[in-house]
């Protein structure tokens, strides 16, 4: 353990603060939101700072920059940044994932939490989507709720997480934004059925006030069920979303984000029914293309016993004609990954970060 000094001593002890796993593995219990109103705010480069030098013998993170996408735009407020991100949930990355060209040093998560920190606080997202989150009670709802976010957790019901031994409990999708920003008007809960039989797979759907425009957004976050033969199952599951959302926003009367990892490349089906839905969505990520129409080539990126899998499956879904993307993150070239893939010393989890900034339509009266 590195020390910290005397003057961030309590900041280090919230950062390397760990439950035991018997203290979340009841994960009934983990739809109740703990009180941390109590605790100090933390600056967020204080809490910057304590990250790096716990990080000071790993290699420095990678520089991405940010591509402007809509040209000569023009916004009376500041635009929304919005971070989508499957961050590994840490019982999967080192009990069941196999990732056989990282090393297990890679994976310790005493020094990942910090590089999954790292990442959020260079980009300091005003909504922030997260799935696979399996250290939400003692990592991310103390320090967030702290830097000043309002934080909402919903995890599978039955999460593969505890089938690992020394689990931290179950994974799920979490969902902060900035209470500065942002006032709470709904939030929904929502476990997703395929053939009209609830899953496995859950999502977060919150309507949100924004404080400087007084307009409502509603923002989402999902993550559908995996692997390849699922793929009809994860059509099931995005019509019933769309369904879901559909009712929220009053049929696109309040303009709409979804995050998530939908563990879907462009061809299938779940895909199609996003592009086409009556809530007239487009995918953000496609604005980096050159022609605006194509999904980049991957948004995750590693190598298991079976080989070497890369793939897009990771998107921001936005309503196109209430909402403007004013730039969107790049991705990390093949170079910077390197051959190894991901996760690595350099990265925290298999799949990339995507970053975008929005700004509401000037014509708010516009038919979407």
């Amino acid at each position: 353990v590195c020390s910290m000094g005397n003057s961030s001593s309590r900041l280090y002890s919230a950062l390397a603060k760990t439950l035991s796993s018997g203290a979340v593995s009841q994960h009934q219990d983990c739809l109740l939101q703990p009180d941390s109103a109590r605790l100090d705010p933390i600056d967020p480069k204080d809490l910057l700072e304590e990250c790096q030098i716990v990080l000071q013998k790993r290699p420095p993170r990678f520089r991405r920059n940010f591509v402007n996408v809509k040209k000569n735009a023009t916004s009376n407020h500041r635009p929304i940044r919005v971070m989508q991100w499957n961050i590994l949930a840490q019982a999967l990355g080192e009990g069941k994932d196999n990732f056989v060209q990282c090393p297990m040093e890679a994976l310790k998560w005493e020094e990942r939490k910090c590089l999954i920190l790292e990442e959020i606080l260079a980009y300091k997202p005003d909504i922030l989507c997260l799935q696979e989150v399996d250290h939400y009670f003692d990592t991310f709802e103390p320090l967030l709720s702290r830097l000043g976010y309002q934080c909402t957790f919903f995890p599978k019901p039955w999460s593969p997480c505890l089938d690992v031994e020394q689990n931290n409990g179950p994974d799920g999708c979490a969902l902060f934004f900035v209470k500065d920003r942002f006032e709470l008007i709904n939030s929904a809960n929502i476990r997703l059925t395929a053939m009209k039989l609830k899953t496995n797979q859950v999502a977060i759907a919150q309507t949100l006030k924004c404080n400087e425009t007084g307009r409502l957004f509603c923002i989402a976050v999902t993550h559908l069920k995996a692997r390849t033969g699922w793929e009809r199952f994860r059509s099931a599951q995005g019509c019933d979303l769309l369904q879901n959302l559909k009712s929220i926003t009053q049929g696109a009367n309040i303009p709409l984000i979804i995050c998530g990892d939908f563990n879907a490349e462009p061809t299938e089906e779940v895909y199609r029914e996003f592009s086409n839905s009556s809530l007239n969505l487009n995918s953000a990520y496609k604005l980096l293309s050159p022609d605006g129409q194509s999904e980049p080539p991957y948004t995750t990126w590693k190598i298991r016993p079976s080989g070497e899998c890369r793939h897009t499956l990771d998107y921001i879904w936005y309503s196109q004609h209430a909402l403007n993307v004013n730039s969107a993150l790049g991705l990390l070239t093949e170079e910077q990954i390197g051959p190894n893939r991901l996760p690595s010393f350099h990265y925290p989890s298999d799949h990339l970060s995507l970053v975008c900034d929005f700004s509401f339509n000037q014509d708010p009266d516009r038919l979407l």
